[in-house]
């Protein structure tokens, strides 16, 4: 655990080596300033968790340095608690105006400084925590309301079409030809696919949001296998060439959730990509450093490709392109971002107008030497 940092800032030596000296024994890391400059400057370095500020100070005294730091968008949070000699009421008033959390009057008694330097650090914690949840509350909001009104969107066009065959079929089904008979069935069903696959899009969020997944190695060989399955009725409808490594590395992660990656990007190479479309998977390592290298897995398509003002926007939160030709995209795209962030990856698109679009999401790699088995 890291010990929770302090800066003291006094001009008197005394003062600074006793404080110091006694928070330091109390399991505090502490750095010991002499000027209100020097104070600002250390501040930016690294900030503290608390700071312990002298008033009586040459050239920039104890309340224009708490002035200063409190005018700061990334420093204003921090407590100060001023130490001083003056004891008037009015000095008091006047560092509490200005942001200080608490004021200490010399000469100092080590176990009040201590037990209120513990205080505001626990107080401090409190606050970090409540504003952390509040961001996070505020965020899952935003979230959540532009999901709905994505998924709003994408059911109303399968469920309007199947309303409107199912009262074909209703007042007509006497008159109609079978082929016709055979085309309202078919495009109910077409329909009630895409329904379900939004609501399986939305089950496959809640579980990447809720659950806590332990990130084991993958046969990543399997694992496209099962995707391949999963899409033999589509490869074939669009009689689809796919090239595919005969060897992939391990990597770790969630073998549910990689599928599911897999699956989005593979369709839309297939649903995207030329006529016919060729989809190309492969892997390359990425050395990110020795300590945490990581493998980019990439789905290749012979498309149109994708302007680079739209590439910016395919991963963002539930947002959707407003080209007809990759309508789609951006739903299932943010589910993958929100799956590989989560698994400690990242996700990316490379694309070139006219000649296509690569997919690639980055898991970190299996180093032998780690615990692990299994998917």
């Amino acid at each position: 655990m890291l010990k929770e940092n302090i800066l003291i800032v006094d001009d008197n030596r005394a003062n600074l080596y006793l404080l110091s000296k006694v928070l330091t024994e109390h399991g505090y890391a502490v750095r010991a300033v002499r000027s209100g400059a020097e104070a600002l400057e250390a501040v930016q370095s690294f900030p503290p968790d608390l700071i312990l500020l002298d008033i009586m100070m040459p050239e920039m005294n104890g309340y224009q340095v708490c002035q200063t730091l409190k005018a700061s968008a990334g420093t204003h949070t921090i407590p100060i608690i001023f130490i001083s000699a003056l004891d008037e009421t009015e000095d008091k008033v006047n560092a509490f105006s200005l942001g200080g959390v608490d004021y200490i009057t010399k000469p100092l008694r080590f176990e009040e400084v201590l037990a209120r330097v513990k205080t505001h650090l626990a107080l401090q914690s409190l606050q970090n925590r409540l504003r952390q949840e509040i961001e996070e509350r505020d965020k899952l909001i935003a979230e959540l309301d532009a999901y709905a009104h994505t998924v709003a969107h994408d059911l109303k066009n399968p469920l309007g079409l199947i309303t409107g065959y199912a009262e074909v079929l209703a007042t007509d089904y006497a008159v109609l030809l079978p082929e016709a008979l055979q085309q309202s069935a078919q495009s109910i069903a077409r329909g009630a696919r895409k329904m379900t696959t939004i609501i399986e899009n939305l089950l496959l969020l809640a579980s990447a949001r809720k659950m806590e997944v332990v990130p084991t190695p993958l046969d990543m060989g399997v694992i496209v296998s099962e995707t391949l399955y999963r899409l033999d009725s589509m490869l074939e409808e669009h009689k689809t060439e796919l090239v595919i490594p005969e060897t992939w590395p391990i990597v770790l992660g969630y073998a549910p959730w990689v599928e599911e990656v897999w699956v989005n990007y593979v369709s839309n190479a297939i649903k995207y990509g030329g006529q016919p479309p060729c989809v190309t998977l492969g892997a390359d390592a990425q050395p990110n450093g020795l300590a945490s290298p990581s493998v980019r897995f990439w789905v290749r398509d012979n498309g149109p490709g994708i302007p680079p003002d739209k590439q910016a926007r395919l991963f963002a939160p539930f947002e959707r392109l407003d080209q007809v030709r990759i309508k789609g995209h951006g739903l299932g795209l943010s589910i993958v971002r929100r799956i590989v962030e989560k698994l400690a990856g990242q996700v990316g698109v490379e694309s070139q107008v006219g000649v296509g679009s690569t997919f690639w999401f980055m898991l970190p790699a299996h180093r032998p030497e780690q615990e692990g088995g299994g998917q």
